[in-house]
């Protein structure tokens, strides 16, 4: 009988669990390519494509966008801090709207006005809002200074700054001006499809995960780890900054 109630107990634990540790998982296969990650970087194949590239060319940008957002780990964990505590679909619809109008209008902006920030300050700065956002789920800003930031306008701030990530980043490569509009803007969507496919997949995970009883034991670890990886983001680009100098 003790037996019993143990190996019952046992499977309990083992179930409550298997949402978290699918979700370590997860993140742990995020950061597996994390030194490009963390730069904006694209992948040396693409990279030759961009520069060799004129005239307009749709699908292969429609790719590479949806290729950079389903790699660009920091953009994800962002994501994955916003819709932690978001339950109804329209509530993470509206997030994520934001950071995406946001994200694309500094891409097409600093692209087109050709609008420069050093790669490294700026993906400290998206570290950063890693960092922010664990924070507010953790409810730091209320304890601390006993107000709540607006969080739909902070989700828009901080998704210009992850717009202009990707925009320095672009303008260190030789473009052509031959279709560069219509080759931007199906970047864009590209970026837009790749993050529909990846908050899709984060969201069944977690929708697995609030089901069980581990969620609201493990939620504050889940956030301090995200904010962990922030700080590390922010750590990488800040080390980068200073040797390149």
């Amino acid at each position: 009988m003790h037996s019993l109630s143990m190996g019952t107990m046992d499977a309990s634990v083992v179930r409550s669990n298997r949402s978290l540790l699918l979700l370590m998982l997860f993140t742990a296969l995020l950061f597996l390519g994390m030194p490009d990650a963390l730069a904006h970087a694209v992948a040396e194949g693409d990279k030759g494509f961009i520069q060799e590239s004129s005239g307009v060319m749709v699908l292969p940008f429609i790719y590479m966008g949806a290729k950079h957002m389903i790699t660009g780990y920091d953009h994800l964990l962002f994501l994955f801090g916003v819709i932690f505590f978001l339950y109804r679909l329209k509530d993470v619809g509206l997030y994520v709207t934001l950071f995406a109008v946001g994200h694309s209008v500094t891409l097409l902006l600093g692209v087109l006005a050709e609008i420069n920030f050093s790669s490294y300050v700026i993906d400290a700065i998206i570290g950063f809002s890693v960092v922010y956002k664990a924070l507010d789920n953790l409810g730091a800003f209320q304890r601390w200074f006993g107000h709540q930031p607006n969080t739909k306008a902070a989700t828009l701030i901080f998704g210009l700054l992850h717009g202009f990530g990707l925009a320095t980043k672009i303008q260190e490569y030789e473009i052509s001006a031959d279709g560069l509009i219509t080759n931007l803007i199906a970047f864009n969507v590209g970026v837009e499809i790749g993050q529909l496919l990846a908050l899709s997949a984060i969201l069944i995970v977690m929708g697995y995960w609030r089901r069980t009883a581990s969620f609201w034991r493990h939620a504050y670890t889940a956030n301090v780890a995200m904010m962990s990886a922030g700080f590390l983001l922010m750590g990488y680009q800040l080390t980068g900054l200073i040797v390149s100098q």
